[in-house]
Parts: C-alpha cells; structure tokens; sequence
C-alpha cells in the first residue's frame, strides 16, 4: 500500500494542531518547524484540510490554522480519502479490464480483503488515538 506524501504531511499537521491548539491558531511555519515538512508544501495540504472543512484559518501577522472538527472526529481514513488518490491495493479492484488475468483471477478475493481490512483500521484510528498512543 502507498500512503501519498500529502496524506502523510496532513495527518502530521493534524496531530500537530491538535496538540497546540491550547495556543490558538497555529502558523504554518511553526508547524512545518516542528514537523520537518517543506513550508510551501505544507501550505498546499493546509489549503486542502481547509477546503475540505477539516480546518479552518485566518490570515494575517496573528492568523493561523486551527482544527475545525474535533481530533476524536477525524479518523486517518478520512484524511486518505480527502486528501489521498483514493488508489485500490490493485489496479483490478478498481477496473478488472485494467488486468488481462481479471476473468480467472485466484488474488482477487485476497486483495479485497487486505483493503477492506486496511481501511477498517484507517477509518477506526482518529488524530486524538494517534495523540494518545
């Protein structure tokens, strides 16, 4: 399974903002600072958890970001979907014409299962479990 960098840095600006919201908005370099994230990529996935509703910011010398939903609301499997390319394990869960071997395919049913499973845990861990852990 590939996990796309944005879903990666989003996740790591999540817990982030979550763990320093007793400061108020949080400015994008303080947490690409923290995070070990490029600032201008950091920007981009900021203005995608915005746009999605996921955050919320203010612009400005004392603008920032901060959560808009609470961090036990926000499961890493939403941030995949929102934020990632929403790929299947393989390309034949997506489009079986994709793969000449779909009609007679004994790896189908195992590939299915590993992305349900994988999306089972994805959708049942939230940025306050990752705080926790």
């Amino acid at each position: 399974m590939n996990v796309p960098i944005q879903v990666d840095y989003g996740v790591r600006a999540l817990v982030d903002l979550a763990e320093n919201s007793h400061k108020g908005d949080v400015q994008t370099a303080d947490i690409a600072k923290r995070q070990q994230i490029p600032r201008q990529f950091l920007a981009q996935v900021l203005h995608n958890l915005n746009k999605f509703g996921i955050t919320s910011s203010k612009r400005g010398p004392n603008g920032g970001h901060r959560l808009a939903i609470k961090p036990s609301n926000i499961t890493m499997g939403y941030v995949m979907r929102t934020l990632g390319n929403n790929k299947h394990t393989v390309c034949c869960l997506e489009n079986s014409s994709k793969c000449y071997q779909a009609p007679k395919c004994s790896q189908k049913h195992v590939w299915r299962k590993v992305e349900i499973a994988v999306n089972k845990i994805l959708d049942s861990t939230t940025i306050e479990d990752l705080i926790n852990n």
